[in-house]
C-alpha cells in the first residue's frame, strides 16, 4: 500500500528534491512549497474565538482526576486579554518576561496566551527543576539567562525553590490557597492572588500591543533540556511558530477535515508537546484535553481513565508511553475500541520506538477497525519549533525520520572525521534566530550557509532509491573510537541494548573510549524486575539487583548481544547493572529522561575503572558480567 492509498491524508514531505552541492554536502528540499500562514500565533485565536465561540479549546480534571473543567474559545480570548493587560500593568517585557513554574494545566495556559497576546515572552520551566533538584542549579541558571519580571507557581510546593532561586524583584503569582504559606516562607516578596490577575479588566492597550507584534515578535524562551551543558534559551519567534504549524497542516492533510482532538500529557517546557501539539490543536481549532497521567505503571492509570472517555483523533507519546498503553489495551478490548474509534495517526518522539512495541499497536488496531493506523515519526527539536523530517506512510520503521517538510532546507555533510557518520542540519523558518543572550553559543549553532548544525547523525534508509527518505543514526558527539581505531555508533548499539532488554533495562550508558573492548552500564527498571521475578518490596535495591533470576535475565541479554555482534564496535565484552539511578543535579539525565552518556562516564568513572578490573567493586554492586561462550 502506497502513503496516498491511506485511510489518512498526508502530504508536504511525500517526496524531495535532492541536490548535491560542492563540497561533498547534500540538499534536500520538499517539492511542495510552504504555504501562506498567520503572522501571529494570537491570530489563530482570534481567528478561532470569533468562528466557533463554544468548541473547547483546553480541558482538565479539576485536581488532575475530578471532573473535567473547559475553557472554550471565547473564554480564553477574554482571559488572554485580561491577562495580558496585566502583564502590561506590571511592566513586563521581553527583557523582563513571564516564567512559569508549573506542569501542564488551565492556569499555565492561560497565562501563555495572555503573555502571547501582547507580546510578552514567556518561560515554561521544568518542574524537575523546582520540585526535585536539591540545589535548584538549572533553575537558578534560567532565572540569571531571562531576568523574569513575574513568576507564576503551580502551588505553595515551589515556595522552597523560589526561596532559592527567584530574583528578589520579581513579582511572585500564587493560587489564592498557596499564598499564606508564601508570605511565611517569602517575607518581604511581592506576591499576588491569581485571582486578582485573572480579574484584571481588559483594556484597549492589551489589543493594541497585540497589532504591534509580528513575526519576529519573541513568543517564549523555551530551555534545552541540558544533556551536555547548562541549558540554553532557545529564542522562539511567532515567524517559527506559525511557519512550522503550517507545515503541520500540510503533512498532516486530514487536520483540515476535522479538528484534531488530542489526550496528552507531554511537559509544555519541552518543543513536543508545547509548541507541536500544543500549537496544532491552536492552530487549527481542536480541543486539548490535558492529561495528568504519565507513561509509568503507576501513572498510566489516570492516562487510561482519561482515553476510556475521550476517543483522541491524534495521539503523541514517547515510546514507553505506547508500551504501557498497548499492554492495557491487550487485557481490555473496550479500551481498545474507544481509542481505536477515530484516531487518525500516532506518533512517537524523544527515542526510539522498538518494533516489538510498534508491531503490538498494529495488531490492536487490526482487531478494532479492520486496518492499521499509520504510526509517523521524524526529526526535530527546539531550536526548529521543532518539526523539519517526518516520514510517513504505510512503509515507515522505527529508526526512520523521513523527508523534509515543506519549507525546510536540510543539508546532509559528511563528518569531518573517518566514522562514515553523516550530520544532518536544517535551514527555514522555523529555525531560531539564536540563543538567548548567548552571542557565542549562537554563533557555534550555525555554519557558514546558516544551518544549524544538530549534532544528529542520518542515513539513507535505501541509497539506490533515496525517495524512502532518511533514517536516523546516532548523535555524533557520543560516538567514540576503541583502542584500534574502530568507531562505536553509541545510538545504533543504545536501541538494541534497550530492545534486547525490555522490560528490564531502562538506558544504558556505553564505555570503551580507547580501550580494548565495550562495556555497558545498565540504568535498570527495579520495579518491573520485583513484578516479573515475584521479589518482594521488602528487597532492596541491591538485593534486587543480585537476586539470581535477575542476574540470569541480564546474563542472558549480554549473551544474545554478543552473539548478534558483527565486530568490535557492537559486541558488548563487559556489563554492570547500576544500583544507583542517573542524578539530574549532576546533569546525568534530563528532566525528560535523557541520558547524557558523558556525564554519567564523567562523574562515575570508578565504576568505568570497574569494569575493566581496575578498581575495587563498591559494596552490595552486583557482579560485572561477560559474555558466556556457548
Amino acid at each position: 500500500m502506497t502513503a496516498a492509498a491511506l485511510p489518512t491524508r498526508f502530504g508536504g514531505c511525500l517526496q524531495a528534491q535532492i541536490t548535491p552541492r560542492a563540497g561533498g554536502s547534500v540538499w534536500l528540499q520538499s517539492t511542495e512549497p510552504l504555504g501562506q500562514h498567520p503572522a501571529r500565533l494570537s491570530d489563530y485565536l482570534l481567528q478561532h474565538a470569533q468562528q466557533h465561540p463554544d468548541r473547547a479549546f483546553a480541558a482538565r480534571r479539576a485536581g488532575g482526576t475530578g471532573d473535567w473543567q473547559h475553557i472554550r474559545y471565547a473564554q480564553m480570548l477574554q482571559r488572554a486579554r485580561s491577562l495580558g493587560t496585566a502583564l502590561l500593568g506590571l511592566g513586563l517585557s521581553v527583557d523582563r518576561p513571564v516564567a512559569i513554574l508549573s506542569d501542564n494545566d488551565l492556569e499555565h495556559l492561560s497565562l501563555a496566551m495572555g503573555a502571547l497576546w501582547v507580546g510578552v515572552p514567556w518561560v515554561p520551566v521544568s518542574s524537575a527543576y523546582s520540585l526535585l533538584s536539591q540545589d535548584h542549579g538549572k533553575l537558578r541558571h534560567i532565572m540569571k539567562v531571562t531576568t523574569p519580571g513575574l513568576v507564576f507557581a503551580a502551588s505553595a510546593a515551589y515556595v522552597r525553590a523560589i526561596a532559592a532561586a527567584v530574583p528578589e524583584d520579581a513579582t511572585v503569582v500564587l493560587p489564592d490557597d498557596a499564598l499564606p504559606a508564601a508570605r511565611a516562607a517569602l517575607p518581604g516578596r511581592q506576591l499576588l492572588a491569581w485571582s486578582q490577575l485573572l480579574a484584571t479588566p481588559p483594556a484597549p492597550q492589551a489589543d493594541a500591543a497585540q497589532a504591534a507584534t509580528g513575526p519576529d515578535t519573541i513568543a517564549k524562551f523555551l530551555f534545552t533540556s541540558g544533556s551536555t551543558q547548562d541549558p540554553k534559551g532557545v529564542v522562539n519567534t511567532h515567524r517559527m511558530l506559525c511557519a512550522n504549524q503550517q507545515m503541520l497542516r500540510q503533512t498532516l492533510a486530514f487536520v483540515a477535515d476535522e479538528p484534531p482532538v488530542l489526550v496528552d500529557w507531554l511537559p509544555w517546557n519541552h518543543t513536543f508537546g508545547g509548541n507541536h501539539n500544543v500549537g496544532l490543536v491552536l492552530a487549527n481549532g481542536g480541543t486539548l484535553y490535558i492529561d495528568d497521567g504519565k507513561p509509568t505503571p503507576k501513572g498510566m492509570a489516570q492516562t487510561l481513565a482519561n482515553l476510556r472517555e475521550v476517543a483522541p483523533t491524534l495521539y503523541f507519546n514517547v515510546p514507553k508511553g505506547f508500551e504501557e498503553l498497548a499492554s492495557a489495551m491487550e487485557a481490555d478490548s473496550a479500551l481498545r475500541d474507544v481509542f481505536f474509534s477515530r484516531v487518525q495517526c500516532f506518533m512517537y518522539a524523544g527515542a526510539g520506538l522498538s518494533q516489538a512495541v510498534w508491531d503490538r499497536i498494529d495488531a490492536l488496531a487490526v482487531a478494532a477497525r479492520g486496518r492499521r493506523v499509520p504510526m509517523i515519526t521524524g526529526l526535530g527539536m527546539t531550536e526548529t519549533a521543532p518539526s523539519c523530517l517526518f516520514a510517513v506512510g504505510s512503509e515507515v520503521r522505527s529508526g526512520h525520520v523521513g523527508l523534509p517538510c515543506p519549507g525546510v532546507t536540510v543539508k546532509l555533510v559528511p563528518n569531518a572525521e573517518d566514522s562514515g557518520k553523516t550530520e544532518v542540519r536544517f535551514r527555514g523558518p522555523n529555525v531560531m534566530p539564536g540563543y538567548w543572550r548567548a552571542p557565542q553559543q549562537t554563533a557555534e549553532a550555525f555554519d557558514e550557509e546558516g544551518f544549524y548544525r544538530t549534532g544528529d547523525a542520518v542515513r539513507w534508509i535505501d541509497p539506490a532509491a533515496p525517495q524512502r527518505g532518511l533514517a536516523f543514526d546516532g548523535r555524533i558527539a557520543e560516538d567514540f573510537k576503541l583502542s584500534s581505531g574502530t568507531f562505536v555508533s553509541v545510538g545504533p548499539l543504545r536501541a538494541a541494548v534497550i530492545a534486547a532488554g525490555d522490560p528490564l533495562v531502562q538506558d544504558v550508558v556505553v564505555a570503551g573510549l580507547n580501550r580494548d573492548d565495550l562495556g555497558l552500564m545498565i540504568f535498570p527498571r527495579l520495579e518491573e524486575a520485583r513484578r516479573r521475578f515475584g521479589l518482594g518490596a521488602d528487597l532492596t535495591p541491591a538485593q534486587v539487583l543480585r537476586a539470581p533470576a535477575v542476574q540470569a535475565f541480564f546474563q542472558d541479554m549480554l549473551d544474545r548481544l554478543a552473539r548478534s555482534a558483527t565486530g568490535s564496535a557492537t559486541r558488548p565484552a563487559r556489563l554492570l547493572v547500576l544500583e544507583d539511578p542517573p542524578h539530574i543535579d549532576r546533569g546525568e539525565v534530563t528532566d525528560k529522561g535523557s541520558i547524557n552518556q558523558r556525564a554519567v562516564l564523567a562523574h562515575r568513572a570508578d565504576l568505568v575503572a570497574h569494569l575493566w578490573g581496575e578498581a575495587a567493586a563498591p559494596q552490595g554492586l552486583p557482579p560485572v558480567l561477560r559474555p558466556q561462550r556457548s
